[in-house]
């Protein structure tokens, strides 16, 4: 690919693994966890009724840099094919296509786009704790269980709590995720085609002067008052496809409020001081400092602190109702998974469910 219109991947990693810096590991290592992942992993099905996987990926404890690798790994599917619709690609005859943003976008080098991608999983590689690693758009790539191990060490410092019981928790959440994505085969496909029909919109012939003007950046005022709500997303891909981020928000509502409800429902019986953890988690995700609020706030990543809680709610509420049982009624088909609405009211969701019943 053309380095003046792609993504220099190469770049992307070093400016990650410069932001990210090199902590210590403390130590941490996933062999107390492996040994107790296939444990988790069948108290994990047990209690919500998926299907274990033939083979569960192993825990993997990586550093941050192999963390930035991973990712820019998944990532490059989704991101060479907009980067091209974007800035312009050639077409069969030679002749250079017009991108979303026109001329002055493709012609910046494509190393200013790897800095910023560098950038950004540099500044979240800080953060994450861990990860299941699917790739929505190539069903070749093997999901990957991973721990970040300096930023679990650092944080069971910083939390003062017991190391190898942070680490456990941590695990049984994306073990669940790998449970959920056996048990559910279908949900892999299912958001991976909202993914590809989010991107199958994006206008080739839309131009520059298009987009400011749906932007509204003619108002200064305007475009700050819906930056500061976090709207510009909405409004620069339209109505329409922003239903399907709507879909694709509640479909991961519901994934991350089910492995925080799975992880408190099985970690009760193995983590001695589960409360604690609890409490010192919500800690940490309440105590971000300011810079971290504003690209949380840029990247959307506020969305998805709210989406644990918003799913974990639901989740609670649904077992309070019909048990274990009744949740599992979520993983069947795209069909009963619950909406946005539904999610924010459980009730309607379980009402429905009791209909079809």
């Amino acid at each position: 690919m053309d380095a003046a219109r792609g993504i220099d991947w190469g770049t992307a990693q070093r400016v990650g693994e410069l932001i990210a810096g090199s902590p210590t590991t403390g130590a941490v290592g996933a062999g107390s966890a492996q040994g107790l992942a296939h444990d988790f992993a069948r108290r994990v099905g047990d209690y919500t009724g998926l299907e274990l996987p033939d083979e569960l990926p192993p825990l993997e404890m990586v550093d941050r840099s192999a963390w930035i690798a991973a990712n820019l790994r998944t990532m490059r599917p989704l991101l060479d094919p907009l980067a091209q619709r974007l800035t312009g690609e050639e077409s069969e005859s030679g002749r250079r296509e017009g991108g979303l943003l026109g001329g002055p976008l493709r012609a910046a080098p494509g190393h200013l786009l790897g800095v910023q991608l560098g950038a950004m999983t540099g500044l979240l590689s800080q953060r994450v704790l861990g990860q299941y690693d699917v790739s929505l758009l190539d069903s070749h790539a093997a999901p990957r269980l991973l721990l970040l191990a300096p930023n679990l060490a650092g944080a069971a410092r910083n939390l003062e709590v017991d190391r190898d019981e942070l680490v456990a928790w941590v695990a049984i959440h994306e073990i669940t995720h790998a449970v959920q994505f056996s048990g559910a085969p279908w949900l892999r496909e299912h958001l991976g085609g909202m993914l590809r029909e989010l991107l199958e919109g994006v206008q080739t012939g839309l131009k520059l002067s298009d987009l400011n003007l749906s932007l509204g950046l003619g108002d200064t005022r305007v475009l700050i008052e819906r930056a500061r709500r976090g709207e510009l997303l909405r409004i620069g891909l339209g109505e329409d496809r922003w239903e399907i981020v709507q879909r694709m928000q509640a479909t991961m509502s519901l994934i991350e409020g089910h492995a925080e409800h799975t992880m408190d429902a099985v970690g009760a019986d193995v983590l001695a001081s589960l409360p604690r953890l609890r409490a010192a988690l919500r800690r940490r995700r309440e105590s971000r400092g300011l810079p971290w609020r504003v690209l949380e706030r840029v990247l959307g990543l506020e969305l998805k602190m709210r989406q644990y809680e918003v799913g974990r709610r639901f989740c609670d509420a649904v077992v309070r109702a019909g048990g274990p049982e009744l949740l599992a009624l979520a993983w069947r088909s795209p069909l009963e998974l619950p909406s946005s609405e539904e999610l924010e009211t459980p009730e309607r969701w379980i009402a429905r469910m009791r209909i079809a019943a």
